[in-house]
């Protein structure tokens, strides 16, 4: 990973501002929205069952996230997810506390099956119970690091064809036997509700830009962390660090990446 080549997805987000089609939950509609935004992205919120089918097919990227989670919703993923997969529109899962109920579980369960995301995104409890490790979640919060999520990832990557990303201090890439490990990113960030969901968001905006899906998942974790690291230099605390992260991404250039990026293959 070089940060000429993240610099090169940054840039073609900006020229081409991407669709990205987003049926996500409640909490984090406006700040994914914003972030998407900032990077230069093409935001859309549609839920309706009426239409999903149709602004999907418009869309540079579909990203699905179960956070929170209703029968009409579920549908509406399923159909959405059917009208990319025709027109090979990536593909982005977020199994948001999936393990914390059943009715999540078999949600998460059957989307795996039915949309065939080709990218997914979780924090390490939420990777590990997708890959039906036995253990459930606490809400939508990790009680495990990212390398405990290691076996589960690799599992579940094989399992679905996919790549999965692992979100934690250090971030894991995971797609068959390859591995990328993202080091950027600050311990204020899990004090900010929604930052996993934008971290999906924005993966979602990186892989309309890059064929690669593994590429695509990695370049935007590691912008995502170096937008955190940034914004953090000048936060006093979670509120005003909202602010400075969206304003990361809205001012980054290539020298920030360069400066920032700690990143290795494996």
């Amino acid at each position: 990973m070089n940060y000429e080549a993240i610099w090169r997805d940054v840039e073609h987000i900006r020229s081409t501002a991407p669709l990205i089609h987003n049926i996500t939950n409640y909490v984090v509609m406006n700040s994914t929205a914003n972030a998407l935004l900032a990077i230069g992205a093409s935001p859309v919120m549609a839920h309706a069952i009426e239409e999903v089918e149709e602004m999907a097919s418009m869309a540079g990227a579909l990203v699905l996230n179960i956070g929170t989670l209703s029968a009409a919703w579920i549908e509406a993923m399923v159909k959405a997810a059917g009208a990319a997969r025709k027109r090979s529109i990536p593909i982005v899962f977020d199994p948001v506390g999936v393990g914390a109920t059943r009715f999540r579980t078999e949600t998460a369960g059957r989307l795996l099956k039915e949309a065939e995301p080709v990218i997914i995104r979780g924090n390490a409890s939420e990777i590990r119970a997708l890959a039906s490790t036995g253990e459930g979640t606490k809400g939508v919060d990790s009680t495990h690091t990212s390398d405990q999520a290691l076996e589960g990832a690799r599992s579940l990557s094989e399992r679905c064809r996919c790549v999965v990303v692992v979100s934690g201090a250090t971030d894991l890439i995971v797609a068959g036997d390859s591995l990328a490990c993202v080091h950027n990113g600050h311990p204020m960030m899990p004090r900010v509700t929604g930052l996993g969901c934008t971290a999906t968001a924005l993966v979602g905006a990186f892989a309309a830009v890059n064929p690669s899906a593994r590429d695509a998942a990695a370049h935007a974790m590691a912008v995502m962390g170096i937008a955190g690291e940034m914004a953090a230099e000048r936060a006093a605390g979670p509120g005003s660090f909202q602010m400075h992260f969206l304003d990361a991404l809205y001012l980054m250039q290539e020298a920030d990446i360069q400066r920032h990026l700690r990143a290795e293959e494996q």
